[in-house]
């Protein structure tokens, strides 16, 4: 089980085309804080029928996609 599990499976719940989720977001779905390992783990995300778009550092956001 992934450090990542509990984000990837709300994208999924979302059910949505597309879904920007801040940093601090996403630690309160993870519980734990986005770091460098994210980009590591990301691909993980791809099982669950999304990816994971742009990474805005400067907006401090995520964008996750449904894959076709």
């Amino acid at each position: 089980m992934s450090k990542y599990s509990a984000l990837w499976e709300y994208v999924q719940k979302n059910g949505s085309q597309a879904l920007k989720l801040t940093f601090e977001e996403i630690q309160d779905i993870a519980g734990i804080p986005i770091d460098h390992s994210f980009l590591k783990y990301k691909k993980e995300l791809t099982e669950y029928g999304y990816q994971v778009g742009k990474i805005s550092m400067k907006e401090q956001t995520v964008l996750f996609t449904k894959m076709d």
